[in-house]
């Protein structure tokens, strides 16, 4: 080979490698060419019911919602969507619960039989593995999981709905796998123009939801260590040990606060039954966990409950799943920061672990990232619509923390205010450190230190 023909060799290897994405810039354009197809699937003809093809805005708004899970709708699913378009909505809630590079990945296993190890990484990063050790393994396992778990959700409610309801086996099937995909994969779309209000006091409805919701919310890596040494607490990561403690604290905190704010709401819980109060509290408790059903009218809560959904809503649920938020483990790393300094320590120590420095920084990042994002976003939406703090807040943070609750405002909104709510959605699907990650065009490793000074704090 002559030297110039090397010399245009190495420039078209250079080009190449310019092109291939770093994993984080590769979730971010696969979710983002989901939204652009789900958009435009959504604007045929084919799936709006009536005359002509639903707006670009409707259209794009569902299609962010359905594949970040959120549940924030603009219009009403079960009367402006066929079943087409119900279908594709269906379609995109389980392509993005899964994940973009995972779905990919199991494309690739299923025709190729094999991953590349480009595919290895960014499936590896988008579920949040450690190394590239046996991601096949791991994409199989997300989609078993998640398939078993819909499976058994469809099951209670294809039941329910045939026995309790009279539905016929059709419509209780459809019914029974759209909720099940949409509750598994925290996304909170209803085919019921009421959402859930209809089964407020139903536990054979509400508790299947909620127990789908929870399992999805643990996050994959959670629920494949439990799949694998369930009986053996003691080998749990602490990951693991910080989803559960905290998953289960919040499940509490949430329903005991939310039951006893509204307890004697009469336009709430002061029109059920005691039995029907609580149940209805721990389900919206756990929809605060980034699900976004409701069986109840959150437009009128009390501004007390508004601001604890609002807490809840922000923390979410664990890492590389289904839930959005800055996730419980965030929070925890937060607190048990915050506890080691109290009590004058050096080290962070959790579960008898030490907890790596660099996790402080990342989780620190994390919810400045988030508090700047949903802030600037309240401010926006509120300079927009006219609308109050109180509400605007609540779309915000229901937003970004790819929740899906609502108090009622959100069809109403200016078109400019919605593409607010898409970007929030967005990024709150991806996570801040994710897509701050893959916007910085390369990485920058300092090859030197400067002294140490510490300014006075607090």
């Amino acid at each position: 080979m002559t030297k110039l023909g090397a010399a245009r060799a190495r420039r078209r290897t250079l080009r190449l490698r310019a092109l291939r994405l770093h994993p984080a810039q590769a979730v971010v354009v696969g979710f983002a060419a989901a939204i652009l197809v789900g958009t435009f699937l959504l604007m045929l003809p084919i799936a709006k019911a009536g005359p002509g093809g639903a707006g670009f805005i409707e259209a794009l708004f569902t299609a962010t919602s359905a594949v970040c899970v959120t549940g924030l709708t603009v219009v009403d699913t079960l009367v402006y969507w066929t079943p087409f378009g119900q279908v594709v909505i269906m379609l995109l809630i389980q392509l993005g619960g899964l994940g973009i590079m995972i779905f990919a990945s199991l494309i690739g296993l299923v025709l190729a039989r094999k991953l590349s190890v480009r595919s290895r990484l960014n499936a590896a990063a988008e579920a949040k593995a450690v190394g590239l050790d046996d991601v096949r393994g791991l994409v199989r396992g997300i989609v078993l999981i998640s398939l078993a778990i819909e499976a058994g959700t469809f099951v209670l409610l294809f039941l329910r709905f045939v026995f309790g309801y009279g539905y016929d086996v059709g419509q209780a099937a459809w019914y029974g796998a759209f909720h099940a995909v949409s509750a598994f994969n925290n996304a909170g779309f209803a085919l019921y123009s009421d959402n859930l209000m209809g089964f407020v006091s139903d536990p054979w409805i509400c508790l299947p939801i909620a127990a789908a919701i929870i399992l999805g919310g643990l996050g994959f890596p959670v629920i494949m260590q439990l799949r694998k040494e369930f009986t053996k607490p003691l080998h749990w990561s602490m990951n693991t040990k910080l989803v559960l403690w905290g998953t289960v604290v919040l499940l509490v905190a949430g329903t005991v606060y939310i039951t006893v704010i509204e307890w004697n709401n009469p336009a709430t819980l002061g029109a059920l039954d005691p039995a029907a109060r609580v149940l209805t509290g721990f389900f919206h408790s756990v929809q605060t966990r980034t699900a976004g059903f409701n069986a109840l009218d959150i437009g009128v809560m009390r501004d007390e409950t508004w601001l604890g959904m609002d807490v809840l809503m922000f923390i979410g649920g664990g890492p590389a799943g289904t839930a959005g938020g800055i996730k419980v483990t965030t929070f925890a790393v937060l607190y048990f920061i915050m506890l080691t300094e109290l009590r004058g320590e050096g080290a962070v120590n959790i579960f008898g672990k030490r907890l790596s420095r660099a996790v402080h920084r990342q989780a620190i990042t994390v919810v400045l990232l988030a508090v700047a994002a949903v802030m600037v976003a309240t401010v926006a939406l509120m300079l927009i619509s006219g609308e109050d703090l109180d509400r605007m807040l609540f779309e915000a943070i229901s937003a970004f923390g790819t929740v899906g609750l609502s108090t009622g405002v959100t069809p109403g909104l200016p078109d400019p205010a919605k593409l607010v709510l898409v970007l929030l959605m967005f990024i709150g699907r991806l996570g801040p450190l994710t897509l701050g990650s893959a916007i910085a065009l390369r990485e920058r490793p300092l090859l030197y230190e400067y002294p140490k000074e510490r300014p006075a704090i607090g």
